[in-house]
């Protein structure tokens, strides 16, 4: 993607060498229905996940991305409901658990079709392996894949957590059948850089995969919020401590600096590190207010002499 070319709300970009067109930036679902199905929302309710809905669409940030495993179903639940509700059809993402019990095509059929009873829908967008695990082959899984394109269930596949061999294995699987692989979701940031030392980054530009990037924001250490003074709460404080908060402050700082001069804060600028990197970020958004956070990282572009700064100053980190 041209590091000089700027993105503006509501525009969209293919996804992968498919028909799909997407935002440049999505919304991750995997917290909708994870507290809220035991009844006891920390810090948000259903009515919170609406308005993160209703101001997707209203930002142009209308693609969600959901899995069968989130919330055990229930953040297919609620974006079948917000959909049903609201008389909208955003672009829709899910995704297939290779769990090690499911042993035939059939069963990813059959987990397809309660996905889409969930969302309330006739066909997904894009339908996706969740993780490359045994002891189905990654060729038996992407033949399902196929199948389920060629039944109408799906307009696209992809895969999720696969590195670059699994990758293009899956790529010539799929395009021994005449499709492509659209997709491949891993862990990327700022402060996770693996994509691209693992040459998987490059690897989806030669294939004409679209790289998406979940945990983008790194649990909110890349929002600015936190420091060596201010650790995150409970779990997130032990992952990441205070001398991993310390270690990453130049990182902070140099996001603020820029965020400054452009009028943007420091998660916009790391959503927009990955974009001009050719990513597609989906944080997640538990309320309207995440939303506008997010979708701020659109309608403009760091400079390549930024991005380079970015570079230098999260390597090692």
């Amino acid at each position: 993607m041209d590091n000089h070319s700027t993105l503006h709300p509501g525009e969209q970009i293919g996804l992968g060498q498919t028909g799909v067109r997407i935002p440049p930036l999505g919304i991750g679902t995997w917290q909708w229905g994870d507290r809220l199905m035991w009844g006891f929302g920390k810090g948000y309710g259903e009515g919170d996940l609406r308005t993160a809905f209703d101001a997707s669409i209203a930002a142009g940030v209308a693609f969600f991305d959901t899995a069968e495993v989130y919330g055990q179903g229930r953040s297919e639940q609620f974006l079948g409901r917000f959909m049903a509700e609201s008389r909208t059809r955003p672009i829709i993402a899910t995704k297939f658990m290779p769990l090690p019990w499911r042993l035939s095509k059939g069963s990813l059929r059959q987990a397809l079709r309660k996905s889409l009873e969930r969302l309330g829908l006739e066909q997904v967008d894009l339908y996706q392996i969740h993780w490359p695990f045994p002891p189905v082959s990654i060729e038996n899984w992407m033949d399902a894949l196929a199948d389920a394109v060629e039944a109408g269930l799906t307009r696209a596949v992809g895969v999720s957590n696969y590195n670059v061999a699994q990758m293009r294995r899956a790529h010539a699987a799929l395009a021994r059948r005449g499709i492509p692989l659209a997709s491949n979701q891993v862990h990327y940031s700022l402060l996770h850089r693996g994509p691209e030392r693992t040459g998987l980054l490059d690897a989806c530009r030669e294939l004409g995969v679209t790289l998406i990037a979940y945990s983008p924001l790194e649990q909110g250490m890349l929002s600015g919020k936190y420091s060596p003074d201010n650790p995150p709460p409970a779990l997130r404080g032990r992952r990441y401590s205070r001398e991993y908060l310390a270690r990453i402050a130049p990182v902070i700082g140099r996001l603020r600096e820029i965020g400054e001069r452009r009028g943007k804060t420091p998660g916009q600028v790391a959503l927009n590190w990955l974009i001009c990197k050719g990513a597609v970020p989906i944080p997640g958004a538990k309320n309207a207010r995440h939303v506008a956070e997010s979708a701020g990282a659109l309608g403009w572009r760091l400079s390549a002499a930024e991005v380079a700064a970015l570079d230098a100053a999260s390597e090692g980190v």
